[in-house]
């Protein structure tokens, strides 16, 4: 049996990956801002970072925040683990961020390139954005009669539960690098998705492509968060919004 510690332990991803490894025997520490006894603002790091890392034998790093401090809490992260002489660390981060000047995305990429000068042994899976994104995105958007979307710009979204079983087995298994991409099974347009959305939903809302501007739009809009080659997902967009009952 295996000691693993999930930062981010109670959100989408994270919670998933809990029980699937905790399923297959393994004991399995939550880590997370409010969830004890392992409640730690990675932000701040401390005794409770430490306590929680102690005897750890693999950390899959979930915890993530668009809002800032990921590079400082992976510093945090990654020191309690040297220290506490942690064989394995998991990461989990984003397609494209290193081709699309997006903060939130450079961000995710500064983390990556911490892990990798660690000297931990590491393992960084990169994936597409995940259903329940869009989820909220189209939520938020259709709030307004016309539903604006940025023009020419696609997504491939991907099933969380089938992005935690991955990571779940890259926990298992020894340090690998950068392993391949996961993408969801279709590259389809954002105005596709979003009216698959509003059929979901029953709501009726003009949709309007709208073009936009600057470096990180163009990057999207070429596609620099998409992996084609890589469409290994299973689940599609309409069928997750069937199941989740939207």
């Amino acid at each position: 049996m295996t000691t693993i510690l999930v930062t981010g332990g109670t959100g989408t991803l994270g919670r998933l990956v809990t029980e699937r490894l905790r399923a297959d025997g393994h004991e399995v520490r939550v880590l997370s801002r409010h969830a004890q006894p392992y409640a730690v603002d990675l932000r701040k790091g401390g005794p409770g970072l430490d306590a929680a890392v102690a005897g750890v034998d693999t950390i899959v790093h979930c915890a993530s925040s668009p809002g800032g401090g990921d590079e400082e809490a992976a510093g945090h992260l990654l020191t309690a683990a040297r220290n506490a002489g942690v064989r394995h660390l998991l990461y989990i981060s984003i397609v494209g961020v290193d081709r699309v000047p997006f903060g939130y995305y450079e961000s995710k990429l500064a983390v990556e390139r911490l892990i990798e000068k660690s000297g931990l042994g590491w393992t960084v899976l990169r994936t597409t954005q995940f259903h329940d994104l869009l989820v909220r995105v189209f939520g938020i958007l259709s709030k307004s009669p016309v539903m604006l979307l940025p023009a020419g710009v696609k997504d491939q979204p991907i099933e969380v539960a089938e992005v935690a079983d991955r990571l779940a087995e890259l926990a298992l298994g020894h340090p690998a690098g950068r392993v391949e991409d996961m993408g969801g099974p279709e590259v389809r347009s954002l105005d596709t998705l979003a009216r698959a959305y509003l059929a979901a939903t029953g709501r009726k809302r003009l949709v309007v492509n709208v073009p936009l501007w600057g470096k990180a739009y163009r990057a999207f809009r070429s596609g620099g968060h998409l992996t084609p080659g890589r469409a290994v997902g299973k689940g599609t967009f309409e069928g997750y919004l069937g199941r989740r009952g939207v």
